[in-house]
């Protein structure tokens, strides 16, 4: 196993006991991205799946319950991950040509540390990220060119309905790295 499937899994792994723990009634509390429950949370992971898998002629269908819906897509990209031909697929993304265990690799795995917090903060769960993913993920942001970040930060600049980014939380320079990071991708520490 390659090391962009085996970070995707133990991504997936936190992320999936993050949603088998969110009590019934809490699926509709507020998560940190303004329009989103718990659930639209879990339920935008999933999409997000579901996208990295139809350029490898790949499909998800539907489940009746969140931590189902995300098992099952989790499923289907690990069996990506684990085809060489599919994964080595190049694809069209927003940001250039790549293969597709890379396209996952900087989506969905990357979303399931940022939407694992915001899952976490929704649900009081513990918010408290894996430093390795939190140095790679402040790396890659703060390597993002100001104009596109700036694109990353305009609601519908890659789709209706489709917001990268909020606005820039200020936080102090001195905090700890996990909110600096989390205020970078709009999200309030």
């Amino acid at each position: 196993m390659g090391e962009i499937a085996e970070r995707y899994r133990r991504r997936a792994d936190a992320f999936e006991r993050k949603v088998a723990a969110v009590p019934a009634d809490q699926w509709e509390n507020q998560s940190p991205c303004a329009k989103w429950t718990a659930r639209d949370v879990v339920e935008h992971v999933v999409t997000m799946h579901a996208v990295m898998l139809t350029p490898v002629a790949r499909t998800l269908e539907p489940a009746d319950d969140p931590l189902t819906a995300f098992q099952e897509a989790r499923a289907a990209v690990e069996d990506v991950l684990d085809d060489p031909i599919a994964a080595l697929t190049e694809v069209d993304t927003p940001t250039g040509p790549m293969t597709t265990e890379r396209h996952i690799d900087e989506v969905v795995s990357d979303d399931l540390v940022v939407h694992g917090w915001d899952l976490a903060r929704a649900t009081g769960q513990d918010e408290t990220m894996e430093p390795v993913d939190i140095d790679s993920l402040w790396a890659k942001a703060a390597a993002i060119p100001p104009e596109l970040m700036t694109k990353y930060r305009t609601p519908g600049a890659f789709g209706e309905g489709i917001e990268v980014y909020g606005a820039e939380v200020p936080v102090p320079a001195e905090a700890p790295l996990q909110d600096r990071l989390l205020g970078l991708l709009g999200r309030e520490p």
